[in-house]
């Protein structure tokens, strides 16, 4: 297989959409490709749920005091920001998503085939769940490991919440980047603002997630899925609505934007 040809046969079929109008979505026929998206989504989810679970534990074994909700949760907004910050920055050549909500909203615009992004998905949520569970083992169970639960009594608006949270994060880069592949200097600076923002003013409610990987790894690592369904259920809505208003408001996405889908491909040579 030589990966230059489809590389070139991708590009080709950009600069036909670009002159005729069609829409380009990504073929993914490069393995090399391919394999080094999957692997930079596995190393930008397994390390936002690292730092979160392993900040929340470190920070209940060694924060000096008994922080109120609000504090644990500025804090842990702070780590989890900072960190996709530096992971965007990067890895947002290759592939940043980090998320599974960010993922849909991606294949709704149709950026990319259903089959890829279902691979996003099972990355995403193994990233995640190995990320939580290497946290566990070596600092505890402590602060519940940044587990994402509802407020007694409060899981519809959870659902509400966790929505909104996902309508904006999936609104912001979606006007942002240039497809999946986030570029400019700005996007990585804004999803950490968003995070940080949203994180803070939510977590004490429900956790505020608006990434069903981030929310499934803590909780899979403690033992305790039951109210779970809240966060994929929430994102769901908040990516659809996000996907329509983004239309909405700047049309469709320009073949360019789809283009970047491919991600850079990064090949030396035939492979």
């Amino acid at each position: 297989m030589n990966v230059n040809n489809d590389n070139e046969a991708a590009y080709g079929r950009f600069a036909l959409a670009s002159q005729v109008g069609p829409r380009f979505t990504a073929d993914w026929k490069s393995d090399n490709h391919r394999a080094r998206r999957l692997v930079a989504e596995f190393i930008g989810s397994f390390g936002l749920t690292f730092v979160l679970s392993g900040g929340a534990a470190v920070l209940a074994a060694n924060g000096g005091a008994e922080l109120a909700p609000y504090q644990f949760a500025f804090i842990l907004s702070a780590v989890s920001a900072l960190w996709l910050v530096a992971a965007v920055y990067c890895l947002g050549d290759i592939s940043a998503h980090f998320n599974p909500a960010m993922t849909l909203g991606f294949t709704l615009r149709g950026d990319m085939t259903w089959p890829m992004t279902l691979a996003y998905f099972v990355v995403q949520f193994i990233a995640a769940s190995a990320g939580s569970l290497t946290a566990a083992e070596l600092f505890g169970y402590g602060g519940n490991l940044a587990a994402t639960i509802p407020q007694p009594g409060q899981l519809w608006g959870a659902v509400i919440l966790e929505a909104i949270l996902t309508f904006g994060m999936v609104l912001v880069v979606l006007s942002m980047a240039d497809g999946p592949k986030l570029v400019g200097s700005a996007i990585p600076i804004a999803v950490g603002a968003y995070v940080m923002a949203a994180g803070t003013m939510g977590g004490p409610y429900d956790g505020a997630a608006f990434n069903p990987a981030r929310a499934f790894g803590p909780n899979l690592a403690r033992g305790d899925l039951s109210t779970y369904w809240v966060y994929p259920l929430g994102s769901a809505i908040g990516v659809v609505v996000a996907v329509l208003v983004a239309r909405f408001l700047r049309g469709p996405a320009k073949a360019e934007e789809a283009q970047a889908a491919m991600g850079s491909p990064l090949d030396k040579g035939p492979s």
